[in-house]
């Protein structure tokens, strides 16, 4: 009786321990890193990983993900070209670790030399774009506030699995996961979890022991509907269905800027008589999104046309000058507005820094490399050919979805 009580009060002991260092851990504040390891080559898909999907680069879906979900102090890609239009720091691989083996481990171990500050890592697969900020920083609560080494995505499946045998040999196949003769029903069989690959959170002290998956660890499961991987051409067209439906779209959009000086081809006079733009125009306002064109001090065309252009369209017309982000600052601090809540078209090397700093931004598709580079949106159509119409579409896709209600862990 005497050794039974001796390791009862040993057990409560270690558990008061754990209870007390969970507690510290909750509220001492954790540096957080969102990691998305991505090559710009692909062995399946050429350039996957910048390739648009719905028109936005595969990559750019998880980024803009994981910065609305407010919970990371540094996101981090390994693609330039995507990396900085999102706002991410961009981590060049050495070539120790840039190899077809490497694993994500050891990429992961070579980051935290360079970044001794981080204490927890999140690895992000660029290939699942339906990923939602509620579902990131859910996850991340099972460490911060539940004191766990570990957590991963899961998704249930419904599927019954069977032995693989060799075709040419006598073998039979066996069930794996359910008895034949008693062949549940889909509705009376809870199905699997299986890792989607969506995410993975580890510590670094975890990371550290060689381990990505371990210690004390725990799974989030997601909604079916979110885990999307793409892994090859096949499924691209019906990812991009997925996406537009299931996909994060983003902030709520409630201003557009738009150069149409420089994204029509025609120039002003296209947006004051051909009744496509205008209507593209009138669509946003419908839908509660103000609508400030802008025209350039250099464009006197503009200048003449600015009040027909008004009251065609019923917006405000905008003159700026080389440097549209300073003029563009003061109206953002009198409607108290946030960037990321802005949409902004342009088209040339001035507008870059605007491309960047919209929460969405868009070119069209003759747009120069310099500033296709920094929009977080391509449209398919070039100026003169109905690009205004496309993004204000796009716009209009990017609706706000509710977070599910049964998403669970344990």
């Amino acid at each position: 009786e005497k050794c039974q009580l001796t390791r009862t009060r040993s057990s409560n002991t270690r558990c008061k321990k754990r209870q007390v260092a969970a507690s510290s851990n909750k509220n001492q504040k954790r540096h957080v890193a969102a990691l998305i390891l991505a090559r710009g080559g692909s062995k399946g898909i050429p350039l996957k990983n910048i390739k648009p999907l719905a028109g936005v680069p595969l990559m750019g879906w998880v980024l803009r993900a994981a910065v609305d979900s407010e919970v990371f102090d540094r996101y981090v890609a390994n693609i330039k070209k995507v990396a900085e239009a999102w706002g991410a720091q961009v981590h060049q691989r050495s070539s120790e670790v840039s190899r077809d083996s490497t694993s994500s481990l050891e990429t992961i171990q070579e980051f935290l030399e360079y970044h001794n500050e981080v204490d927890i890592v999140c690895n992000i697969q660029a290939t699942s774009p339906c990923l939602h900020p509620f579902d990131v920083r859910e996850a991340l609560k099972k460490i911060t506030e539940d004191g766990y080494d570990s957590v991963f995505s899961v998704v249930r499946r419904h599927q019954f699995r069977w032995k693989e045998v060799d075709e040419l040999s006598d073998e039979k196949t066996e069930a794996i996961n359910l008895d034949p003769a008693n062949r549940p029903r889909r509705q009376d069989w809870p199905g699997e979890l299986c890792e989607n690959g969506s995410f993975y959170f580890t510590t670094k002290d975890l990371i550290k022991t060689g381990q990505l998956q371990g210690g004390k660890s725990i799974y989030y499961e997601m909604l079916p509907e979110f885990s999307v991987d793409i892994d090859g051409d096949i499924d691209w067209p019906v990812a991009e269905q997925r996406v537009l439906r299931y996909g994060y779209p983003g902030k709520v959009v409630r201003l557009l800027f738009c150069n149409v000086s420089a994204c029509l081809a025609e120039g002003i006079n296209a947006l004051s008589s051909n009744t496509r733009n205008t209507s593209a125009i009138h669509m946003l306002q419908e839908k509660q999104v103000e609508v400030i064109l802008l025209t350039s001090s250099d464009d006197a065309v503009a200048q003449s046309l600015a009040a027909k252009l008004q009251k065609r369209t019923g917006c405000q017309v905008m003159e700026v000058g080389k440097k549209p982000l300073n003029d563009l600052q003061e109206v953002m601090k009198n409607k108290s507005l946030d960037w990321k809540h802005v949409a902004f078209m342009g088209f040339d090397q001035a507008d870059e820094k605007l491309l960047k700093l919209a929460g969405l931004s868009a070119v069209p598709g003759d747009a120069p490399e310099l500033a296709s580079k920094a929009a977080k949106y391509i449209c398919p159509l070039s100026r003169g050919s109905g690009a205004v119409w496309d993004f204000a579409e796009h716009i209009l896709l990017q609706k706000p979805m509710a977070k599910p209600q049964n998403n669970k862990s344990c």
